[in-house]
């Protein structure tokens, strides 16, 4: 089984533009959805689809829409009843696949919903073979929540996977000595928050095709106990990073349509070929597979397998130069295909 946590759900409305979005202009709507979400349940609902046993453990009062949401699309979740109300996101999209999220922060929560949340969790662990924990925290919940609920899985069976930003993952990133997860799922701009190096010189390196500077941020939270660290970086691709390797996997050519849920799509793809019992670079190819074809779906939609094009990404692995090496430099990796 598989347990997601989304600490902050969402009611997610997306919004679809025909033509690009003006700041300050009027706009006619293409099209409109709303989709129960938050990156939890995105990553829940993506491996349902692919009929993994999965279940997503949220916070809801009773009656909330969003349970609603989740009983009409057949998901299984545990809802932790809290009296706020779940938030709701809204995305645009425009015709090229450019996204503008503009997000709620969500309802307080209180010491005892949080208590309520942390039982729930630990207590379907017990059973699990991965632990998901996904997204912001909502108010009222300390920022070191995550590290906590990962220094208390240790002694649980279960994987523990990561993916959040912000304070949440600063404050993740200072605990490492007690909180390593076995998987952290940055993108570039939280990769290199968590390095201490800028996300230009990331970003700008992968741009070129050097993984290098990516693989060495990386390499710098392996040494710190992280099991592996999956970086995404868009159309570029991502790069994982274990103790063992560096791969960098280009994603096959698609029309993006719609980036919401694609970081958690693949995510998903990530824990679903380690379940499969897939060695590190097939884990990375089918991530991709699964970022890219929810980055090919309008709206909310998550891919299915049948919707995925496992073949046509690209892996590359990846010897990066020594992790105490400074990742602005204009060092490169050696590939080999």
């Amino acid at each position: 089984m598989i347990v997601t946590v989304t600490p902050n759900p969402s009611i997610d409305r997306t919004v679809t533009l025909p033509t690009a979005l003006v700041r300050g202009a009027v706009h006619r709507i293409g099209a409109t959805s709303s989709e129960p979400g938050g990156k939890g349940v995105n990553v829940a609902r993506a491996l349902a689809l692919a009929g993994l046993d999965v279940i997503a453990v949220l916070p809801a009062r009773p009656g909330d829409p969003i349970l609603a949401g989740l009983q009409d699309i057949g998901l299984n979740i545990y809802a932790v009843p809290v009296t706020g109300a779940v938030r709701t996101n809204l995305a645009i999209t425009e015709p090229d696949g450019t996204t503008t999220k503009l997000n709620e922060p969500g309802s307080v929560m209180e010491s005892a919903d949080i208590d309520a949340l942390t039982r729930a969790v630990l207590e379907y662990a017990q059973s699990a073979q991965w632990v998901v924990l996904s997204g912001s925290l909502p108010p009222g919940m300390p920022e070191g929540w995550y590290a906590d609920m990962v220094a208390a899985l240790r002694p649980y069976p279960s994987k523990v996977a990561v993916d959040t930003s912000e304070s949440p993952l600063a404050a993740l990133a200072h605990h490492l000595d007690r909180a390593a997860p076995d998987l952290i799922k940055p993108n570039a701009e939280e990769l290199a928050g968590l390095a201490g190096v800028t996300a230009q010189s990331l970003e700008s390196a992968v741009a070129r095709g050097d993984a290098g500077p990516v693989v060495i941020a990386a390499q710098r939270l392996i040494a710190r106990g992280v099991g592996a660290v999956l970086t995404t970086l868009g159309a570029a691709g991502a790069v994982l990073v274990t103790a063992n390797g560096a791969w960098l996997a280009t994603p096959p050519p698609i029309t993006p349509r719609s980036t919401v849920g694609a970081g958690d799509s693949a995510l998903a793809g990530y824990v679903r070929a380690d379940i499969m019992g897939a060695g590190p670079a097939q884990r990375l190819a089918m991530a991709v597979a699964y970022g890219s074809g929810a980055a090919a779906l309008p709206g909310t939609a998550l891919p299915s397998p049948s919707q995925l094009n496992l073949d046509d990404v690209a892996i590359t692995a990846v010897r990066g130069p020594d992790p105490d090496s400074d990742p602005d430099s204009d060092s490169e990796p050696k590939a080999t295909p």
